[in-house]
């Protein structure tokens, strides 16, 4: 069996080249959102391209207006994640070590459901909301936006559970625990990286949801930041700079999530690969 050839330093500064060429296409917008929110008083079209002072007014003006709005989405999304967890963790567990007939069928129904639009669900939620009175309510915004991680998460942490050695669950059951014990004693830590990998897509999903939070709501009273942001843009379209502070402030959480927690995502998500 023969040896790959050798990368040569031409092909790996090749290949970094084109790496940040990439990165720097993906994280264009992002710096245009940045540079705009250091200029408050310049339009889309006079913006420019180097900020010449940092200007923090717009961030002032931003959160002053859309800081309640990013609190309420804190809430919704830990919420949304603390129900998710408690659904899908069971869920995998039960789908990865029991031998439920029809599991298989099962994995694959829960992995069409995502392939609905959120719009449907949306519209068919909200008449079941209004007669179960969760409508303009925190816990219903939290119970629709965790069905948007629920399939994802059942499916990620069964992969993993998957792997686990059957005779470290055999053993536990031998020293007396019951299988709830089991569960919470010894399959959840073992699974930690795949529960921090599914919290985080969970606080994702809830966290950028617009769909839910647009149907689901009728008053001001329970409005996440993705709403405010839509109807900021609305009211303050002449003031691009508060807009775009507002859009970095709300992406700040979910940055510095993704910076923190990577090397749970890549062992959550690769755990699973090996038996």
């Amino acid at each position: 069996m023969t040896s790959p050839a050798p990368t040569t330093p031409r092909r790996r500064w090749g290949s970094t080249l084109a790496g940040v060429l990439i990165l720097c296409v993906m994280l264009f917008p992002l710096y245009w959102m940045l540079d705009t929110a250091l200029q408050p008083g310049s339009g889309l079209l006079q913006v420019d391209p180097v900020p010449g002072s940092l200007d923090l007014s717009g961030f002032t003006k931003a959160l002053g207006d859309q800081g309640g709005h990013l609190l309420t989405s804190l809430a919704v999304a830990l919420g949304a994640v603390a129900i998710c967890l408690a659904i899908s963790a069971p869920a995998a567990y039960g789908l990865a070590r029991f031998g439920l007939r029809g599991s298989r069928t099962i994995v694959f129904g829960t992995l069409i459901t995502q392939m609905v639009p959120g719009i449907v669900i949306a519209n068919a939620l909200y008449n079941s909301y209004v007669d179960l009175g969760l409508v303009n309510s925190y816990f219903g915004l939290m119970l629709a936006d965790a069905s948007l991680g629920i399939p994802f998460c059942i499916v990620l942490m069964r992969s993993f559970m998957v792997s686990i050695p059957g005779e470290v669950i055999e053993a536990a059951q031998l020293d007396g625990a019951g299988l709830v014990r089991t569960f919470v004693q010894v399959v959840l830590p073992m699974s930690r990286n795949s529960l921090i990998t599914s919290g985080l897509f969970a606080f994702l999903f809830a966290w950028s949801d617009f769909m839910f939070a647009l149907t689901l709501n009728t008053t001001d009273h329970v409005k996440p930041v993705t709403l405010g942001i839509y109807q900021y843009i609305g009211a303050h379209v002449g003031d691009w700079g508060s807009v775009m502070a507002a859009s970095v402030l709300s992406a700040v959480p979910a940055a510095l999530l993704l910076v923190l927690a990577q090397k749970y995502i890549a062992a959550g998500i690769t755990g699973g690969s090996v038996k």
